[in-house]
C-alpha cells in the first residue's frame, strides 16, 4: 500500500477550498446561511484525532521493539486505513473551511460580529489536525525493512543460472 501524499491532500485542499468559496459567495449574495460546520463538529474531530492517535501510538510501539505480544493484523491494517480517512476527510475539511473563511475576510470590516469567521478558522484548524495526525500515524504503521530486503522469501526462490564460470546457484559442500 502507497503512503499518502501530502501533495495531493495539498491538491484536495486546494480544489475544496476553491468550491467552498463559491458556496460562501453564493450564499451570502443570495442572503443564505453560510455552510459552515457547528463549533461541536470540533469535539468529533477531537475524538477521531485521539482514537487515530492511540492506535498509531500501539503500532509504533510493537514496531520499535515491545514484541512480546502479537499484534492484530487486522487491528494494525485497520489503523492504516483509519489514519488514511482521517488525513482525506482532514483535507477536505480543511479546504472548505478556508475557502469560507477566505469569502469572510473580504466583508470583516462590514460585519460587527465575525463568529462566522472564527468559526470557519477553527474548522480549518480541527482539519489541519486530522491531517497532520493522519499522515503521522500513516508513518507509524509502515514496517522498517528486513535485513535481506533484496532476498527472495524461503521457498519462492527463483531458479538462476550461473553468470559466469565458477559461480554456482547452491554450494554443494
Amino acid at each position: 500500500m502507497k503512503l499518502t501524499s501530502p501533495l495531493v491532500l495539498l491538491v484536495i485542499s486546494a480544489a475544496v477550498g476553491t468550491l467552498g468559496w463559491l458556496a460562501a459567495l453564493l450564499t451570502t449574495r443570495y442572503s443564505l446561511n453560510t455552510p459552515v460546520l457547528p463549533l461541536n463538529g470540533l469535539i468529533t474531530m477531537g475524538v477521531i484525532v485521539v482514537l487515530t492517535l492511540v492506535l498509531g501510538i500501539r503500532v509504533l510501539r510493537w514496531r520499535n521493539g515491545n514484541k512480546k505480544k502479537m499484534l492484530n493484523p487486522i487491528l494494525a491494517a485497520l489503523t492504516l486505513v483509519l489514519a488514511q480517512a482521517c488525513a482525506y476527510t482532514g483535507a477536505v475539511l480543511l479546504g472548505w473551511h478556508a475557502g469560507i473563511f477566505v469569502d469572510q475576510l473580504r466583508l470583516w470590516n462590514l460585519r460587527s460580529d465575525q463568529t462566522l469567521a472564527w468559526q470557519a478558522l477553527a474548522m480549518a484548524g480541527g482539519g489541519l489536525a486530522m491531517v497532520v495526525v493522519g499522515l503521522m500515524v500513516e508513518r507509524f504503521c509502515r514496517i522498517p525493512p528486513e535485513d535481506g530486503e533484496g532476498e527472495p522469501a524461503p521457498g519462492l526462490q527463483e531458479k538462476r543460472k550461473p553468470k559466469a564460470e565458477g559461480e554456482y546457484a547452491y554450494r554443494g559442500d
